[in-house]
Formats: C-alpha cells, sequence, structure tokens
C-alpha cells in the first residue's frame, strides 16, 4: 500500500487593509479535501511555531513538507517564492513586533533557497487548464512572509514553499485559489521525489 503523503500547510491572520486574508481563506477551502492540516498562523510566534513544525518533518508520518501561504497586495498571479532572506527586517508587525537586530537568524546565510525548483514546479502546472496564472519570485518582501519562510527554510533543511497569492477577487475567487494551491502542493509533493538539494540563491 503506498504511503499517504501529508504536507503542513499554513495561512495568515487578517492584518492591515485585509480584513479578509486571502491566504487563510484558501487553506480553509482545502480542508474540506482532506488532505492538508493546516493552522492559523500568528503575528509573533513564528520563532517558536515553525522550529516546532519543522522538526517532526523526519519523522516517517508526519509531514513531508511545510507550505506557507500568504496574501500579496501587488501580486496578479500565484506566485512561487524561491529563497527568503536573513536581513533588512525594519517594519513592524501587527503584535509591534520587528527583530532587534533586523535579521532573522543572528549569522545565518543572507538567503537560503527552497530545495524545490519553482520554475520547474511552475511549467509542471498546467495554466491554463487551472484558470489560474502562475509566477516565480525571488524576493517574497522584507516582512513577515520572508521572516516566516526564513525561519522554515532555516528549520526545515529548505524543505518548505512560500506561495503568495493576491487579494481575493484581485482577480481570483477563493475557490480559484485553493484550487491552484491544491494543484500546486500536489506537484510539489511529486517534484520532492526526484529533488535532493537547494539551488545557490
Amino acid at each position: 500500500m503506498e504511503q499517504k503523503k501529508t504536507v503542513v500547510v499554513t495561512g495568515f491572520e487578517p492584518f492591515g487593509e485585509y480584513t479578509v486574508n486571502a491566504s487563510w481563506v484558501a487553506v480553509q477551502e482545502n480542508v474540506f479535501l482532506k488532505l492538508f492540516y493546516t493552522e492559523a498562523q500568528k503575528q509573533k510566534e513564528m520563532q517558536s511555531a515553525i522550529p516546532n513544525s519543522c522538526s517532526i518533518l523526519n519523522h516517517p508520518c508526519v509531514p513531508q513538507l511545510v507550505v506557507h501561504v500568504g496574501v500579496s497586495g501587488i501580486a496578479s498571479s500565484v506566485t512561487l517564492e524561491q529563497c527568503a532572506h536573513n536581513q533588512g527586517y525594519q517594519r513592524e508587525d501587527n503584535c509591534c513586533y520587528c527583530p532587534r537586530t533586523h535579521c532573522c537568524v543572528e549569522g545565518g546565510p543572507d538567503c537560503i533557497p527552497s530545495v524545490l525548483q519553482m520554475h520547474e514546479l511552475m511549467s509542471r502546472v498546467d495554466q491554463s487548464a487551472l484558470g489560474v496564472a502562475v509566477s516565480v519570485s525571488e524576493d517574497a518582501g522584507r516582512y513577515l512572509c520572508d521572516y516566516t519562510y526564513y525561519l522554515s527554510l532555516y528549520e526545515g533543511a529548505g524543505r518548505s514553499v512560500f506561495v503568495h497569492v493576491p487579494p481575493l477577487g484581485k482577480p481570483y475567487s477563493a475557490e480559484e485559489l485553493a484550487r491552484a494551491l491544491r494543484a500546486l502542493i500536489l506537484e510539489m509533493l511529486e517534484l520532492l521525489e526526484t529533488q535532493t538539494g537547494p539551488k545557490s540563491c
């Protein structure tokens, strides 16, 4: 019998102008598929939450991959982030928190890539059939998304992915974003079988 694969998928709570966060809505839509375990991402809890999620990656009965989903006000497509950055964090989050050293991990690498090759992942998804455009980025910003992604990659030996989605209705519905997310995660799991290490930043 084929072993079931499990993915930890996280979304963010509302913040700023986003009274409904498209990332969390898209994640919640997938709960009904019973494919993914989901958790609401709180603003200042990353330093403890990320290690707890990633410490179980090597256990045979728990997630093989951690996928974080966040909203981007400038995105018009579902955006796959290739890497995360350690330095340059200046903005406070919802809890008025900003790292004192303006970095994620003191002494950590400047940039950490995912073990998954995002351009290859993008090419594996039939965007016309999906009805949702997919793109690749190498800069997730210097806010909570990039911060979360860096910690996740650092603790999980690169076995993490960050996906940015546009705000709801700009132009995609929750159902469309959820469908794209599900298709991408299934492809991630397939691709993970063939990828053994990250590319350089």
